[in-house]
C-alpha cells in the first residue's frame, strides 16, 4: 500500500488499527514512533545493483493504556513528515515488535490496515542457477497416444 493510499482512507475512519494476517491486533494504545523514507542500494546474488525506497512507520506499544492514535493525527504526523523530510509517495512498510522487529506491508481491509508478513526472495534467480518452476500437470489431462499405450499382459513393461 503506497503513502497516499494511506492519506485517502485516515479521513474516513474513526480510528486506527492495525492487525496481523493471523488476525491478532497491535493493542490500541501503540503509539508510531517514526514515520520515515528509507532508500537502500544493494548488490544481488547475480551482481546486479539495485536500490529500493519505502516508507517506514514504526508501530510501539507502551504502558499507557489510555493512548489512541486517532487517524487525523496520523494524518498531521505523515504530513509533517512530507515537508520536512521531503517524503515521496513509496509503498510502506511497517515495523512491529512481537519477539523481535518484524517488517511488514501494509494493506486495508475495509475496516483495518493489515500488516503482511513480508519474504524474502532471489532477484537473480537467472544468475545463480535456481531452476525455473515447471509447469504441473494433472496426469489424467496428458494426452496419450492410444496406440502406443501399454496394456495389462502386453509385454510393454
Amino acid at each position: 500500500m503506497k503513502l497516499s493510499e494511506v492519506k485517502q482512507l485516515l479521513p474516513t475512519l474513526e480510528n486506527v488499527e492495525f492487525q496481523l494476517e493471523n488476525g491478532t491486533f497491535v493493542p490500541k494504545d501503540f503509539h508510531v514512533t517514526e514515520v520515515g523514507m528509507i532508500s537502500k542500494t544493494f548488490i544481488d546474488c547475480g551482481g546486479t545493483i539495485r536500490s529500493e525506497k519505502v516508507i517506514n512507520f514504526q508501530l510501539w506499544n507502551a504502558d499507557d493504556f489510555e493512548h489512541r492514535l486517532k487517524p487525523n493525527k496520523l494524518l498531521s504526523i505523515i504530513k509533517l513528515s512530507e515537508q520536512q523530510l521531503g517524503i515521496e509517495d513509496f509503498e510502506i512498510e511497517v515495523e512491529f515488535q512481537s519477539d523481535t522487529i518484524g517488517k511488514y506491508d501494509l494493506a486495508f481491509n475495509g475496516k483495518n490496515f493489515i500488516l503482511r508478513n513480508k519474504t524474502t526472495a532471489c532477484l537473480a534467480q537467472d544468475a545463480c542457477g535456481i531452476p525455473s518452476e515447471k509447469a504441473k500437470k494433472n496426469l489424467i489431462a496428458l494426452n496419450v497416444n492410444q496406440n502406443n499405450a501399454c496394456t495389462p499382459g502386453g509385454n510393454c513393461c
